[in-house]
């Protein structure tokens, strides 16, 4: 499928971008080959809280976790709930295992995690509607060429499926720190106003990031390069 046909990540039915970069590190490889097969997301069948922590909690998704610093820091900070992420870039998949298995000893294992190294769309159409209280979509790839827009994942498609996975008053967080990316994303919210409520007070809420809202290492890096980072969080209606 060329970058010039129409849909959405939805519908092109591939990944985009890419799947690995530098060798791992024999540490990392041995989670990978050890760790993530005892705590994947089982490959077919429903996603539910019962399946993957032995019972109904609430159930928290994060879409494209990078290197797991989000993911591992709020899973640590909400012991009795159940936390999926999906990633498919396979270092990204490493580095959050170490977070996962204890950061090389310096805390406990986090045992209220499970990891997808794939389509994270995959995995979130196989949860069953209404069983998400957090969906996370933070700093994705712009992708900022106008052309590639429908590879976004701030697109109609995927924000119809989080909408249905949420359940009412669950909570979207979205950040990124690209003003093309923004801009898109915006524009797509605003035809989803039926499904979601912006939790909105001032430009503060956009400029300044939420408790309990731990920063990832791509906002890291933006802040580094002096670029303006916006969070928001919508809330299922």
């Amino acid at each position: 499928m060329t970058a010039h046909k129409s849909g959405d990540p939805t519908t092109l039915n591939r990944l985009y971008g890419r799947s690995k970069g530098k060798t791992l590190r024999a540490g990392q490889q041995d989670l990978v080959d050890t760790l993530l097969p005892q705590i994947a997301v089982p490959a077919e069948g429903p996603v539910t809280a019962e399946r993957l922590f032995g019972e109904d909690c609430p159930l928290h998704f994060e879409i494209g976790f990078g290197g797991g610093e989000h993911m591992a820091a709020r899973a640590d900070l909400l012991p009795g709930h159940g936390f999926i992420g999906c990633e498919p870039f396979v270092n990204g998949v490493a580095q959050a295992l170490v977070h996962v298995s204890g950061d090389h000893g310096a805390h406990p294992p986090i045992g209220n995690v499970r990891l997808h190294h794939g389509d994270a769309l995959e995995v979130l159409a196989r949860v069953p509607d209404g069983a998400l209280s957090f969906v996370y979509l933070l700093h994705p790839d712009p992708w900022p060429k106008a052309r590639h827009a429908k590879r976004r994942m701030m697109n109609d498609g995927p924000v119809d499926m989080i909408a249905a996975k949420l359940k009412p008053g669950g909570e979207f967080r979205f950040g990124t720190d690209h003003p093309i990316y923004l801009r898109h994303a915006l524009m797509v919210m605003r035809r989803h106003t039926h499904q979601f409520e912006w939790l909105v007070d001032g430009p503060e809420s956009w400029q300044n990031r939420p408790g309990g809202w731990s920063e990832t290492r791509y906002e890291a890096k933006a802040r580094r390069d002096g670029h303006e980072v916006w969070y928001f969080r919508f809330r299922r209606s």
